[in-house]
């Protein structure tokens, strides 16, 4: 059944899985049980994909995408809307790892000046709202669909900025029909040197370069000043990006915690349940 044991019959001695068996733990039933009863971790779904080829393969080709729709299915329904292969662009595995991680920083930009790098890491709970993604979005473009995540925030060292960095993620939508795409590649905004998006590798556009960052509803929407963002499309559709985040008195903290219905697109609970809105918007931890 799978498991093969040396010809001297000790029974001392463990059994193993030969490479050829169909072996329970490449049963794709049986995997998909398994992450179900661990709600999908994202920590233990990176080491098996890293197990050997055959784990890898299963994991492209059927993990990635459910874990995907565990933690933001109405989200992910939406992104893959239209689909009749169920594939998203830029492959499941850079969504989930856009849902889950922190991409950072490395370098500074040209627009951003950032001395020291801050590594990537995951987060434990994160909101993906299309109602954010508006904000970003010029009039020109105010048909995509595009879904923001809320800052995730970096201290800084007090001798380099008095702020802390915010960085961001988002995903648009049918991105290779979209307005914002198609405006890039009709002006030939060239692409951004020494960049590429964390989630896919693929080559990016700076919006500052092509104009295309409406500063006062996008610096609202994150609590940062009009000057103090910066954010990348690639050719995939992944957004990433920085800004500095303005520390708020305590009755402006007050005003800021009380949102809108409208604002409240969705968001996951401390313990890993999913919460959501009424838009239709995803989140994930």
């Amino acid at each position: 059944m799978g498991i093969s044991e040396s010809e001297s019959g000790s029974s001392s001695r463990i059994p193993r899985l030969t490479e050829s068996d169909d072996s329970g733990i490449l049963n794709e039933r049986i995997m998909v049980l398994v992450f179900e009863s661990i709600k999908w971790d994202i920590h233990v779904l990176c080491r098996a994909a890293a197990v050997n080829r055959r784990l890898r393969a299963l994991a492209k080709r059927l993990l990635w995408r459910l874990l995907c729709l565990h933690r933001a299915p109405r989200m992910v329904s939406a992104l893959a809307e239209g689909s009749s292969n169920s594939r998203v662009v830029g492959g499941w595995h850079a969504l989930a790892k856009l849902l889950f991680f922190c991409g950072g920083w490395e370098s500074a930009t040209p627009r951003f000046e950032l001395r020291r790098p801050s590594p990537g890491h995951f987060v434990r709970s994160a909101r993906f709202s299309k109602t954010s993604g508006r904000s970003f979005l010029t009039k020109r473009c105010r048909g995509d669909v595009l879904y923001v995540s809320d800052p995730c925030e970096h201290p800084t060292a007090a001798e380099e900025h008095q702020d802390d960095v915010g960085i961001y993620r988002g995903v648009f939508r049918a991105f290779m029909k979209s307005r914002t795409r198609d405006f890039l590649i009709r002006k030939r905004v060239d692409f951004e040197a020494g960049v590429r998006c964390p989630y896919c590798g693929t080559r990016v556009w700076s919006m500052t370069a092509a104009r295309l960052i409406p500063r006062k509803s996008a610096a609202r929407r994150l609590g940062s000043n009009d000057d103090g963002l910066e954010y990348f499309v690639c050719l995939n559709g992944h957004l990433h990006g920085t800004c500095w985040l303005v520390h708020l008195s305590s009755d402006e903290d007050v005003s800021a915690d009380s949102t809108t219905p409208d604002d409240n697109d969705g968001g996951e609970h401390g313990d890993g349940s999913a919460g959501g809105g009424d838009d239709g918007d995803g989140s994930s931890s």
